[in-house]
């Protein structure tokens, strides 16, 4: 694939108008850099992924758009945990996490919510190519930039040369694909299937936007409510569990939710007023977050499990990072690996930091910590500030967390042959199956 003269030429080239995409270009056009992103659809669109984190928040203002979000969005307050093992119900609330400037944040819909990110992009500078799907990427000599080949739906094929790729395509993963850099998480697997609901009980007052997680005998349900009313139920269970379907999946789906009598009894009066949609293993990871002249943001670099809510917190948390690390590779060309050096660190630290606590969230050890907190040594706030997304700021939550897991392996010990069984339930479930993005469900 070669250049042109003619071809469309940027400083900056993003592909993916997500919120790491639309956030990241936002923020280098600020900084005075050419910047254009190319979006696969056409905005508004259906994404998952509706609940976000106290610490999306800071983020929201220094964009400029907390107005627009608190408009469309749910005040989350808090979360709700039930286990069908336990007898009560667990709440726990943001504003007792240890920093307490972030008590809450929003449930959006997604397509709203990505939407304002990417217009704001737009009236920022950057140029925003919708309907457009990258194709292709040649990487040229002496880190001189890269030439993206793309398609728009009409057919045309138009081509870019820029200084610097970005790729924030999401699940897509465009470059961890083509640099056979992406790769199945050895240490998790799981997949989901999720629709909107009206008519679902919620809880009391402003507990009303409490994000429910449900456990259940083979993962995990999210009861998120919506502004408008609806509400956003999703199971996420084993991939092997997904493919012992034999009915249509809005059967099958529904059959889970009445497998789990607690959120069933939330749904008594509900309706489910969407299409079931499936997703397929979630969890994978890219064997680099950067190159000379490229970087990887959000899910594009990797993606862990939903049940924390992270994905949105993080994808734009790397945004902010990633900006500043492109900004100084293109000025400061005698700074950059010292730039992409801080990015990788961060982008390395906030899977890195949920993932410990994603891997065990069936584990009946986890459950009873969860069910039972105690904020001995400030544990529980420090457990909370995990759960609020405050991982990156100097925010002193690690001693704390350290002690934490000290009492999940001291209790885990208590419990020995438990833990063993569920070690080994676990080995089983997280076990790789065929055609995961299939699971059967399409």
């Amino acid at each position: 694939m070669q250049a042109s003269p003619t071809n469309p030429v940027c400083d900056v080239l993003v592909i993916g108008g997500g919120p790491a995409g639309s956030t990241v270009a936002t923020l280098l056009a600020e900084k005075g850099h050419r910047v254009t992103v190319l979006e696969k659809a056409r905005h508004p669109r259906f994404h998952i992924g509706e609940s976000l984190l106290p610490a999306n928040l800071p983020l929201f203002d220094k964009l400029g758009l907390r107005a627009e979000i608190a408009a469309i969005g749910m005040e989350k307050w808090g979360a709700e945990f039930v286990s069908p093992w336990h007898e009560h119900r667990q709440t726990f609330e943001f504003a007792d996490a240890w920093d307490k400037s972030m008590p809450y944040a929003y449930q959006v819909r997604r397509a709203e919510f990505d939407e304002i990110l990417i217009r704001n992009a737009g009236r920022k500078g950057a140029e925003i190519i919708e309907d457009c799907r990258a194709r292709d990427v040649e990487f040229l000599p002496n880190d001189g930039g890269a030439v993206v080949r793309a398609e728009h739906r009409d057919g045309r094929e138009e081509t870019w040369r820029c200084r610097f790729l970005i790729d924030a395509s999401g699940r897509d993963t465009f470059l961890g694909n083509r640099l056979q850099a992406k790769h199945r998480n050895p240490k998790h697997n799981s997949s989901a299937l999720y629709g909107h609901f009206t008519g679902a009980k919620r809880l009391d007052g402003r507990k009303a936007g409490y994000i429910t997680i449900f456990w259940f005998e083979h993962g995990w349900f999210w009861f998120i409510p919506l502004a408008d009313g609806t509400t956003s139920i999703g199971v996420v269970t084993w991939p092997y569990y997904m493919k012992t379907r034999n009915k249509p999946v809005r059967d099958f789906f529904l059959d889970l939710i009445a497998g789990c009598p607690a959120l069933q009894e939330r749904l008594v009066d509900a309706e489910l007023v969407s299409e079931v949609e499936a997703t397929g293993n979630f969890s994978y990871v890219c064997d680099r977050s950067h190159g000379a002249n490229y970087l990887l943001l959000g899910d594009a670099y990797a993606f862990i499990d939903p049940v924390f809510s992270s994905g949105v917190m993080l994808a734009m948390n790397s945004a902010f990072v990633g900006a500043d690390a492109v900004d100084t590779c293109l000025r400061r060309p005698g700074q950059a690996a010292m730039a992409l050096k801080r990015f990788d660190r961060v982008m390395r630290h906030g899977p890195k930091a949920f993932s410990w606590f994603i891997y065990r969230v069936t584990n009946p050890t986890m459950r009873d910590l969860f069910m039972s907190p105690r904020n001995v040594f400030r544990v529980k706030e420090a457990l909370l500030s995990v759960l609020a997304g405050d991982i990156f700021d100097k925010t002193p939550i690690w001693p704390s967390l350290r002690l934490f897991k000290a009492l999940y392996y001291l209790v885990s010990l208590a419990n020995l042959k438990r833990t063993l069984r569920a070690w080994r339930r676990r080995k089983s479930n997280i076990r790789p199956v065929e055609d995961p993005e299939g699971v059967g469900c399409r």
